[in-house]
């Protein structure tokens, strides 16, 4: 661009047009362009439009050469500035990251806002970090995700469902020209004038958002309603002059009372909570019902969403860890089931399954459906067996073959006596623990002998059972 500029008098915006025609190799625009970049251009009524080379004092021969090496060098030179530019990125990006990590988290979620598949893994890699993922405040939480004074990152009421930007706009600019809202009921009566609507106030409550005035959430929800109907009928009655009863020899506390009765209630248990938060945030944020599950969920699986989405982006450790075809588990909240009948008249479902992760999408064809439909409830936890199925441009799939309750399985632990037995059983016993040795901890052996018992790490179990390793051990 800057030799077309400097040489021939292109444009800024000429040259862009030369750049990209190069770069799409679009011949019959180059080969115009060549006699431009040479001879210049005039339009209809004579005047210059672009100069030339040869107007410019550089001989044709000279002007054509420097065209043909600009053409050669665009076949690599997209490459060349974009392996330059990213690597000018990554280390501007690793440096913030290094010392100014929140800062660089904060902007990294506000960049993925509204997007469900990315901003869980960067809520994952917050929780690497050590920075901690504070729920939205009514009284402290602006339209994006912020960084507190502490160094925590607050999450921003514009990402609530159901809560506009207008909204959000609204209730921050409320605060800031009177202050904090000081209750529940404060908050009501202050923003009757402005475009919050129930159904935004229903949102807030259910994301956590009014937690700080010490209410349960369950309380706030059976509440509200009849508070923002109560208000308005008072403003209405102020606008036609009318005076209630409660207006009449009594103090604003007392008034207070009268006017806004809350339904007092106990707090949703933990799995409501969190699901309430899942629905209007789009991720669990005081926890994931799955968090508790974490450690079973590694050992019983050997794929998670994380892994699926990097076969989808071409990671080249997921590349070299997953095959088409290959029998996978996996583990996680069921979110959805879509069920259809094929054209053999069979009915199939798709089920959406969620992990620590994000969402992935499990295939159940009729004979796993009919068996597992019991299983396949909403928010219930499940572990699926399945074929693994990876086509280009197409999200990876599984396909069920069996799907079951994840239950937390209690270790398994086999332990073989060996006092009294010859040195060549000992041997053989010693050569068949070596040869099933594995990563995968399923069962874990000991060995007890005259000097007591002695751990002996784990075994990689063929089988299902105990008994039926025993029996492997019994034929060697």
């Amino acid at each position: 661009m800057q030799i077309v500029r400097d040489l021939a008098g292109y444009s800024l915006g000429r040259a862009d047009l030369v750049r990209r025609a190069m770069g799409k190799k679009k011949l019959d625009v180059m080969a115009k362009e060549r006699e431009i970049f040479i001879h210049g251009e005039t339009d209809e009524n004579g005047n210059i439009v672009v100069p030339g080379c040869v107007r410019n004092g550089i001989d044709e021969k000279s002007a054509n050469k420097i065209f043909d090496e600009m053409a050669e060098f665009a076949k690599y030179a997209f490459n060349k500035s974009h392996a330059a530019a990213y690597a000018v990125v990554a280390y501007r990006t690793a440096y913030i990251k290094a010392y100014y990590p929140e800062a660089l988290m904060a902007a990294t979620l506000n960049s993925y806002l509204g997007n469900l598949d990315k901003i869980p893994m960067y809520i994952d890699e917050c929780k690497d970090l050590n920075i901690q993922i504070l729920k939205p405040d009514i009284n402290k939480s602006r339209t994006k995700f912020t960084i507190d004074e502490d160094g925590k990152i607050r999450f921003g009421l514009g990402s609530i469902k159901n809560v506009g930007i207008q909204a959000v706009n609204d209730i921050v600019e409320e605060r800031e020209k009177h202050g904090t809202f000081k209750s529940f009921t404060d908050f009501c009566e202050r923003i009757q004038n402005y475009s919050v609507n129930k159904k935004c106030v229903e949102s807030l409550i259910k994301a956590g958002a009014f937690d700080g005035f010490n209410e349960t959430r369950k309380t706030l929800m059976e509440s509200f309603e009849e508070i923002i109907d109560t208000i308005q009928d008072s403003l209405k009655r102020a606008y036609s002059g009318q005076v209630s009863m409660f207006d009449l020899g009594e103090s604003k506390e007392e008034t207070e009372k009268h006017k806004y009765i809350l339904k007092v209630s106990e707090e949703y248990t933990e799995k409501e909570l969190l699901s309430m938060e899942k629905e209007m945030l789009g991720i669990y944020l005081s926890g994931h019902p799955l968090e508790k599950l974490k450690n079973e969920i590694i050992k019983q699986t050997n794929i998670n969403t994380m892994k699926m989405k990097g076969l989808m982006e071409e990671v080249n450790e997921a590349r070299l860890e997953y095959k088409d075809g290959q029998t996978v588990k996996y583990a996680g909240i069921v979110t959805s089931v879509k069920k259809k009948f094929t054209k053999k008249n069979t009915i199939m479902a798709f089920v959406t399954i969620e992990d620590l992760y994000g969402q992935a999408e499990i295939i159940a064809f009729e004979n796993v459906y009919m068996q597992a439909q019991d299983k396949l409830m909403e928010e219930n936890i499940v572990l699926v067996t399945g074929r693994l199925s990876i086509r280009e441009e197409e999200a990876p799939t599984i396909i069920a073959m069996s799907i079951d309750d994840l239950a937390e399985k209690k270790e398994k632990k086999l332990e073989l006596d060996i006092r009294g037995i010859e040195e060549e059983t000992k041997a053989k016993l010693r050569g068949a623990i070596r040869f099933f040795m594995g990563d995968r901890n399923n069962i874990k052996v000991e060995i007890i002998d005259e000097e007591g018992t002695k751990p002996c790490g784990a075994i990689f179990l063929l089988g299902d059972t105990v008994e039926q390793f025993k029996e492997i051990l019994r034929r060697r």
